[in-house]
């Protein structure tokens, strides 16, 4: 069986829609707390797939979250190893940031559903299946797109929205495994910073709602396809 860990800062910024699909698959999916478990004990070369999931903290934060020292350090032993890796939001961003790209505060917050749009090179990745699918953005940072990589998508607020490097690093500033039906999570977890910035939780919820089987559906076919490029590498491959 195929092993899958997910690096997970809040316990509801899980795998979501994602981790049905990964068992579908064959993986054994395994959590582990990035805040609680020892990451430098973590065979990060072990697992066929790596996950590295959001959090309401910046990836640079590492003088008020140690704990990022280790995680960054993990990622880029994960990166040395060229096994398959994605990241979503601060996931994304700690990717960016073990690669020598620039992570920054974006300046507003980007909360809420909206399109991306595609660069070529995006109109040629996975993302392509998402077609006209808003996805979910809930971020106040952005990452340079790192040497060596491809920018696939931008937002008007956001212009890097998602970047790959090669077939097996995929980094999603949005939250595409978000499962709409677990907003309210979002909603309560993330209340104060709604507050903040004066979004109402009712209209989230809303567009949640609308959106749900569609952002379900495009979800699922992007890492299918995405996923369907790792299974044409071979096991302990490092092309």
């Amino acid at each position: 069986m195929k092993t899958a860990i997910a690096i997970r800062h809040l316990h509801f910024e899980d795998l979501g829609t994602l981790e049905p699909l990964l068992k579908a698959r064959g993986y054994d999916v395994q959590y582990v707390d990035a805040t609680q478990d020892d990451l430098t004990a973590l065979d990060v070369q072990a697992a066929d797939l790596l996950v590295v999931l959001g959090g309401p903290i910046g990836a640079f934060d590492d003088d008020v979250y140690p704990f990022l020292i280790d995680e960054l350090a993990l990622v880029c032993r994960r990166l040395e190893s060229r096994r398959p890796l994605l990241g979503i939001c601060l996931g994304a961003q700690l990717i960016a940031r073990a690669l020598g790209a620039r992570v920054y505060a974006l300046g507003v917050k980007e909360i809420g559903f909206g399109r991306l749009a595609l660069t070529p090179e995006g109109e040629s990745s996975p993302l392509v299946a998402l077609g006209d699918t808003p996805v979910m953005h809930w971020h106040g940072d952005q990452f340079d797109i790192p040497p060596g990589a491809v920018r696939l998508a931008g937002t008007a607020i956001g212009v890097n929205q998602a970047f790959a490097r090669g077939s097996q690093v995929l980094g999603l500033q949005f939250h595409l495994e978000a499962d709409t039906r677990q907003i309210e999570r979002w909603l309560v977890g993330h209340a104060s910073e709604l507050a903040q910035v004066g979004i109402d939780p009712r209209t989230l919820r809303a567009e949640a709602r609308h959106l749900g089987t569609s952002l379900s559906s495009a979800a699922r076919a992007v890492f299918s396809r995405w996923l369907d490029g790792l299974d044409t590498i071979l096991p302990g491959s490092r092309s």
